[in-house]
């Protein structure tokens, strides 16, 4: 049984800079019901895929109740268990219901925060070779900060959840 559809295709959403939180040019792209995790242990299962497609440097938790990005890196949420309702973009952005299964892949400086969640939801991060990850909070001084850094985070070799051909190379540019 494979673990990820072949042929799947994210949804994708370019949120705009909207003074606090500078989001990305480049999409927030969210897979869902991507990954196979009817299984005793979904953490392990989202690590090793993450893990094959280069993304290693990865956590397990949730996703924090406050509205925050990173400005130094890119993230994978791989969603383990239960469910939660995120808005990504910051608070001008868009809610989502995201499950068990789905993955939000989340290009530097895409604001996001957890609205509410199921009490067994759990999430596996994780982000492509680079710098480390930095919780910015939106704050002017912040914004204007990341908007050097955004610009200097290497793209990713490989889509966390379809690999080096997947749609993440395909659809993250720079102009």
């Amino acid at each position: 049984m494979s673990v990820v559809s072949a042929d799947l295709e994210p949804l994708t959403l370019v949120f705009e800079d909207d003074g606090l939180v500078p989001n990305n040019p480049m999409p927030f792209l969210i897979y869902k019901g991507a990954i196979d995790v009817a299984n005793a242990h979904p953490e392990k299962t989202i690590e090793g895929l993450f893990g094959a497609h280069g993304w290693g440097d990865m956590w397990r938790n949730g996703v924090y109740d406050y509205l925050h990005y990173h400005a130094t890196v890119h993230e994978a949420l791989g969603i383990a268990r239960g469910h939660a309702r995120v808005r990504f973009g910051g608070d001008r952005g868009k809610e989502f219901e995201i499950s068990a299964g789905d993955v939000a892949i989340l290009p530097a400086g895409t604001g996001h925060q957890c609205l509410s969640s199921s009490p067994d939801f759990s999430v596996v991060g994780a982000y492509p070779p680079g710098a480390k990850m930095h919780v910015t909070r939106p704050t002017p001084e912040n914004h204007r900060k990341a908007l050097q850094t955004i610009p200097e985070v290497k793209l990713p070799k490989s889509d966390p959840v379809m690999g080096e051909r997947g749609p993440l190379i395909r659809l993250w540019k720079r102009d």
